[in-house]
């Protein structure tokens, strides 16, 4: 087999973690690939028949590859290397590498990627791999490989490990019988993972109120009232003397699972949700039935091997227990997390706001042309024209009497709101409320179209102020989601996404386009046609959040948005840290992470997504400018460098790059 036959097996391979240098595949995702018969023909060539070997590691663009064992591949989260062996066919040479009574040996990370679909595990290696995402432990790329490095991050991140997966759990009623409930609750150095969700959505700036029931050691209460916000705990081991209070949100975070009796469990719930004004966060561990399989049984759940008791959920079972227990239907905001609204206008300005285009308006005044009387009247009651038109502009439509703090004086003076609302429509605010108009209606069309996903709420539901804008802009909600249904429909064709992409380029003030792609910084997306917004609303379904990257990369043609992460994106030349690709018609996301930071590709022209007042924006263009004069980049284009390529442009330069400026060593 000759090298260029070697890379064309090793990208027909059906799966694989894919490294910016290396593909790692479980063998039992090669058995029916011809590399099984060349792996299998290296060893008997270097007398390595008795190699024991479980994972393969093929170089990209080069003929290597590796021999890796991880003994406890299948029953171990990130299993430690015990051995490898290195072959370079290039230069004819190998290495075997003993990690066997290393303190600090390599592990791994992501086996779902490894595996085909139909791998016995590859749920719970999913479920694994989630679980490390929501905790943030792969934030600190650098550390990871190894095992002391993930240890201390576990650590510091507030969770630790029981039985191969992440623990951290708080009680709800005193230790019974030989069940250590006490144990569950850690220490820790960082917002938990359903509070870190909280923050995202907005509910951590002070407004709101929150009560941790069964809060552990209490830390997410210290982090919170250290930062201002009115919280309260309570927990019967640690803080057992606490006063059970109402609050804004209730967070019930890791405690169900500890609960071994179900009646109690029930009991739990409940008591939480009525301390809740307006939601209720709930999370709990997940686990497939092969995982839970390898413990011993007690009542419906487990005891683990430090005598705890676990009650794994999947979670399609968390979200039918809350529904059975509280008879409402939860919304899914992370894996093992859900949030119930007992204030449904709450949950639909939370739905609503989640896929709002965000829009500033003009301060400036704008008066219907004078007429004699008419012209006086609106002269002498400037301020109130004013502030109604305000008030106009920002709903899109004409006010209803509880959206307008003068009303009485509105009907005094003009006679009623229609009134004033068509002579203001007559003048240049007609223009600015139309454009508000048509942006509400995209906006709905957006929350709508996205609400498929989930279960569309009922129209008796919505806030009164929803109920308005629907029945001026749509007539009818079932007009309203017909309509949507058709956008999310038109996600499906490549032309009209063409199309909407060719009108986002033209209008966003920041992005590329290169004819297959359209990329943006994701503070923009709120402001691409509404057919793009859906589009990579769809994928985020997914993904999660998009403002949790730095830029974002529509597809064209093959129905795919990649998220991408950056280590500084502030920096002159940013790192790529993560890439998230969503597939959306076959439904699967492709990530690829950058552990090695000395291996990360740097983000040339970065100039192209910025806006002209953004911070350094002159310094940016000067470099960018500079480096293409060198022909290390070009304008309009993606510019897609390896770090090696890099590292060699600026080692043939004798260039080096600090701040904005480029120096010659």
């Amino acid at each position: 087999m000759n090298p260029n036959e070697f890379q064309a097996l090793v990208k027909s391979l059906p799966t694989g973690k894919s490294t910016p240098k290396a593909i790692y595949v479980h063998e039992s995702a090669i058995h029916e690939n011809k590399l099984l018969v060349f792996l299998e023909t290296i060893l008997s060539a270097l007398k390595q028949n008795d190699l024991k070997w479980n994972v393969a590691k093929f170089a990209k663009g080069s003929f290597q590859l590796s021999y890796l064992f991880y003994p406890e591949f299948e029953t171990t989260a990130y299993p430690s290397l015990e051995h490898s062996l290195y072959v370079d066919l290039d230069k004819n040479s190998f290495k075997l590498n003993d990690y066997s009574k290393a303190t600090n040996p390599p592990i791994l990370h992501r086996k779902e990627q490894m595996v085909l679909p139909e791998h016995p595990n590859f749920e719970d290696f999913k479920l694994t791999t989630e679980e490390g995402v929501s905790a943030g432990l792969y934030e600190n790329g650098a550390a990871i490989g190894f095992k002391l490095g993930w240890l201390s991050i576990i650590e510091a991140a507030g969770y630790e490990l029981v039985d191969g997966r992440l623990f951290r759990s708080s009680m709800v009623t005193p230790a019974k019988g030989s069940i250590d409930r006490h144990k569950t609750a850690i220490s820790r150095q960082s917002l938990s993972s359903p509070m870190k969700l909280l923050q995202r959505y907005g509910y951590l700036e002070g407004q709101f109120s929150i009560f941790d029931y069964g809060c552990g050691l209490g830390d997410d209460l210290a982090e919170l009232q250290a930062n201002g916000i009115n919280a309260n705990g309570w927990d019967p081991n640690f803080l057992p003397n606490e006063d059970l209070v109402s609050a804004d949100i209730v967070n019930l975070g890791f405690v169900l699972n500890v609960i071994e009796d179900v009646a109690e469990r029930v009991n739990a719930l409940q008591r939480a949700f009525d301390l809740a004004e307006k939601l209720i966060v709930i999370s709990c561990m997940l686990a497939s039935e092969s995982f839970i399989a390898g413990f011993k049984p007690f009542k419906d759940g487990v005891i683990t091997s430090n005598n705890t008791f676990q009650k794994y959920f999947t979670q399609t079972e968390l979200k039918t227990f809350v529904q059975d227990v509280l008879e409402d239907e939860p919304i899914t905001l992370g894996s093992g997390i859900v949030v119930v609204f007992k204030c449904k206008e709450e949950q639909q300005q939370f739905l609503l706001g989640k896929h709002r285009r965000i829009r500033s308006w003009s301060s400036s005044t704008m008066r219907t042309p004078r007429k004699s009387k008419l012209d006086r009247l609106l002269e002498d009651n400037d301020l109130l024209v004013q502030e109604f038109t305000k008030a106009a502009i920002e709903l899109g439509r004409c006010p209803a009497d509880d959206e307008f703090s003068d009303s009485a004086l509105v009907k005094e003076v003009f006679g009623s709101f229609k009134k004033l609302f068509n002579l203001i429509c007559k003048g240049e605010g007609g223009d600015r409320i139309e454009d508000s108009a048509k942006a509400k209606r995209e906006d709905y069309l957006v929350y709508l179209a996205l609400e498929k996903f989930s279960q569309r709420k009922k129209y008796k539901s919505l806030p009164e102020e929803h109920k308005r804008d629907i029945k001026v802009f749509f007539q009818t909600y079932t007009n309203a989601c017909l309509q949507a249904e058709s956008l999310l429909f038109d996600i499906a064709n490549p032309e009209l996404i063409r199309r909407a992409a060719e009108e986002a380029y033209a209008a966003l003030p920041a992005s590329m386009f290169d004819g297959d792609c359209l990329i943006m910084m994701s503070c923009y997306v709120s402001l691409l046609p509404s057919l793009l917004r859906v589009y990579v609303g769809a994928a985020s379904h997914m993904f999660g959040d998009w403002e949790e990257a730095d830029l974002v990369k529509v597809h064209l043609d093959s129905g795919k948005v990649s998220f991408l992460v950056y280590d500084d994106f502030s920096a002159p030349v940013p790192h790529l840290k993560e890439r998230i690709k969503v597939r959306l018609a076959e439904q699967e996301i492709d990530y690829f992470d950058y552990v090695n930071t000395r291996r990360r590709p740097p983000l040339l022209g970065r100039s192209q997504y910025l806006e002209s007042n953004f911070d350094n924006y002159d310094k940016q263009l000067g470099l960018d400018r500079r480096l293409a004069a060198l022909g290390m980049l070009k304008f309009q284009t993606e510019n897609l460098t390896s770090r090696g390529e890099w590292e060699s442009f600026l080692d043939r330069n004798n260039i080096t790059i600090r701040g904005f400026r480029i120096f010659r060593v």
